[in-house]
């Protein structure tokens, strides 16, 4: 086969997406005007589901000269950040028909920019070179600084845009500037390149080393993890919530990605000199969350706290620098995708003559108005504490035992007091929803919300059923990248 067809085999998924979202957005212009979004949406979807088993059945392999790798890790993620794209934009597409009537509706672009934001997440997921890394996370950061600043009406989507465009341009900078010193050190951008030049050097330079804090920086920046989060609380509750519903998901599986794939791959070779920063975020990360979610009001900005503390977790993994670790790391990220797109859906049926409600106390009394919806909150909120046997509890487990298994018992110890810490606020909402006075009752949900909090409820509750062939994978993907 010929390197050019080897190039295509190997991006076909990420091409097909990309060309699918160029027709869709087509459509949507030649649809009458406020008529374009559901077609788009529905097509959008279909993408999504193409794509995924396009991604299955992909082969192994680098294309590009070696800029482009796909392997069981790529593939694994991937998927992941499909999901939660295809999640997110089922979450649209109910949200909109709530709104319809009441208030201006989300455009049609809004589908299609989720879309191209998973091809970004896509090419994250399977960069080989510093410069891949870095088009495909402008690609998916750029539809997101749209989609945050959507609803125009709004000033909280307004700001929500704009801080998260200033401060993810600061990010991407320095980013750049880490990029740059590593390339200036090393002399490739090439991940098996650099791991030749780090691995062959007794005497790492003190700029390489530089480079590479400036690389972390950045991609913590994308995780929200301490102390580059101060972002994430109002672009949280700023946006959209279909729009809070995919940035908690795709574009963190896809950083996570690029964490991963670089921390383990070129700069695997000097891990000892970079995981402690690794472990102090992890540790900031789950404290933070804990107690700055304490005292909120807002679901939409707790779920902000608890995300940061979330990633805390996840990165426990990553600081553990084992197979074990990567493999508990792409577990717990599993288990947050199911969690998460739940809760977000819960969050969108709230509304009240077509307008979003997102405080705890309209959650009063939820219990009694539809039990559905509450049973679901309730076990997303259990499975967050990480009590047995739901989603949360495995990935929870898999990354305090390889943490532990490395070593690092100071981390696990801030880890389960922050968990318990964390249990006030998460069981707070249980308790709101079942022994609190009824609020005022919401809007009828939408079909399609009710399908993706019920459908996530019994994942997150029916976890364990899956959790063999889910480690099967996972620990392919981690051998693909550690092995």
């Amino acid at each position: 086969m010929s390197p050019n067809a080897i190039n295509w085999s190997l991006a076909l998924p990420e091409i097909a997406l990309a060309v699918s979202g160029l027709v869709i957005l087509v459509v949507g212009v030649l649809q009458r005007r406020g008529e374009g979004f559901f077609p788009c949406a529905m097509l959008t979807i279909a993408s999504f589901i193409g794509c995924g088993f396009l991604v299955a059945l992909s082969g192994n392999g680098e294309a590009y000269a070696g800029t482009f790798v796909n392997d069981s890790f790529a593939r694994f993620m991937k998927l992941l950040a499909l999901s939660g794209g295809l999640l997110a934009t089922v979450v649209t597409v109910g949200y909109q028909a709530e709104e319809q009537g009441t208030q201006k509706p989300l455009p049609f672009e809004t589908p299609i920019l989720m879309l191209f934001s998973t091809v970004g997440a896509m090419i994250m997921a399977s960069s080989g070179n510093l410069m891949t890394m870095f088009v495909g996370l402008e690609l998916s950061s750029l539809s997101i600084y749209i989609l945050c600043a959507l609803e125009r009406d709004k000033v909280t989507s307004s700001e929500a845009g704009l801080k998260y465009f200033v401060l993810g341009s600061l990010a991407s900078g320095l980013l750049l500037y880490g990029m740059s010193l590593v390339y200036g050190y090393a002399g490739t951008m090439d991940y098996t390149g650099l791991v030749n030049v780090i691995g062959g050097d007794d005497i790492v330079p003190l700029g390489l080393i530089v480079g590479v804090v400036f690389v972390v920086v950045g991609l913590c920046f994308k995780l929200s993890a301490v102390p580059f989060h101060m972002w994430t609380p109002d672009v949280y509750q700023g946006a959209p919530t279909p729009v809070t519903a995919y940035m908690a998901g795709a574009p963190k599986f896809a950083a996570f990605a690029l964490f991963l794939r670089v921390m383990t791959g070129p700069f695997g070779t000097i891990a000892p000199k970079w995981q402690i920063l690794i472990e102090t975020v992890a540790l900031l990360s789950m404290v933070y969350g804990a107690f700055a979610a304490i005292p909120q009001t807002d679901i939409k900005r707790l779920m902000a706290y608890s995300s940061i503390g979330h990633m805390g977790y996840a990165m426990m993994g990553l600081a553990a620098g084992s197979d074990a670790g990567v493999q508990a790391t792409l577990i717990y990220l599993a288990a947050y995708l199911v969690m998460n797109a739940g809760v977000f859906a819960v969050i969108a049926t709230m509304r009240r003559k077509g307008h979003e409600v997102t405080t705890l106390a309209d959650l009063a009394g939820l219990s009694r108005r539809e039990p559905g919806l509450a049973a679901a909150l309730a076990i997303f909120m259990f499975s967050m504490v990480g009590a047995p046997p739901l989603a949360g509890f495995f990935g929870k487990f898999m990354v305090f035992a390889a943490a532990w298994q490395a070593g690092l018992y100071v981390l696990v110890a801030v880890g389960a007091v922050s968990s318990i810490v964390g249990a006030y606020y998460y069981l707070r909402v249980v308790k709101i929803i079942y022994f609190d006075a009824p609020a005022e009752g919401f809007d009828r949900p939408a079909p399609s919300l009710l399908f993706v909090s019920g459908s996530m409820g019994v994942a997150t509750l029916l976890f364990i059923l899956g959790l063999g062939p889910l480690m099967t994978m996972a620990h392919h993907a981690a051998q693909a990248l550690v092995g």
